[in-house]
This record gives C-alpha cells, sequence and structure tokens, in this order.
C-alpha cells in the first residue's frame, strides 16, 4: 500500500467519523447520558483505529523475500532473481547459503550507493530446493 492510500484511507475514515447527522430531541433522552451521536461517533473512530492499525501492521509484518540461483562471486556471493531477473551480491547471514543451490532467502533489498552493486541483506533462509538447472 503506498502512502498516497494510507492517507486518502485516514481522510476518508476521520471524515466518516465526524460527518455524525444532527437528531432530533426526544422524550425519552439519551442513553445512561451519552446522545447516540456520541456512541456512533466513538465506534466509527474505534473502527477507523482498528483498520489503520491493521493496514500498518500488514504493511511493515510483510516477508520480503528472494527466490534464485546462487552462485560464487569476486567478493562473496550472488543470487540471480527470479522475478526482475537483477543480480543481487548476498550480505547478511550467509551461514547456510550455498552457490550452485537454488534458494529462497528472507531479508531486504540494500540499494546501491557510489558504484556498489545491488545487494541484498539476508535474515533467514526459507527454503532450499536444490541443485540449480541449467
Amino acid at each position: 500500500m503506498t502512502s498516497t492510500h494510507f492517507w486518502g484511507v485516514l481522510i476518508l475514515t476521520l471524515g466518516l467519523a465526524l460527518c455524525v447527522p444532527a437528531e432530533a430531541q426526544t422524550s425519552f433522552g439519551p442513553i445512561g447520558g451519552v446522545g447516540t451521536g456520541t456512541i456512533v461517533g466513538v465506534i466509527v473512530g474505534v473502527a477507523a483505529g482498528v483498520v489503520v492499525i491493521a493496514i500498518v501492521a500488514i504493511h511493515y509484518s510483510k516477508k520480503r523475500t528472494i527466490t534464485g540461483c546462487v552462485r560464487p562471486a569476486q567478493n562473496g556471493m550472488t543470487v540471480n532473481d527470479e522475478k526482475d531477473k537483477l543480480v543481487y551480491a548476498l550480505s547478511g547471514d550467509t551461514a547456510g547459503v550455498k552457490p550452485g543451490q537454488r534458494m529462497t532467502l528472507q531479508g531486504k533489498k540494500i540499494k546501491p550507493k557510489a558504484g556498489n552493486p545491488l545487494a541484498w541483506d539476508v535474515r533467514k533462509i526459507r527454503t532450499d530446493y536444490g541443485v540449480c538447472q541449467p
């Protein structure tokens, strides 16, 4: 979810929470000393809070993975990503990563800086599929 979508949902939710219709006074009076408009507002506000927390939690808990063939390189190892067809230099926890194996690695992409290649910071090996196919 992009930042634009997040702010759009937030504005829409707050707009709906603050749009409480006017009510005619009745002889029954408010429930427990609190008007029904206030109760509706609180319910909508709580629902909006739950939605925002759920969106943020899902966005940040997403498992980022890369799948491809691991190859030996001059300064370590690289992986050819099957999705975007780019080559990433591996860093981080590469203890169980084996050259010549097709693997799914969990971690995050490291953006290149000053002539460095794309890199992948390995946090965990998710799956080892065995020897790479030619």
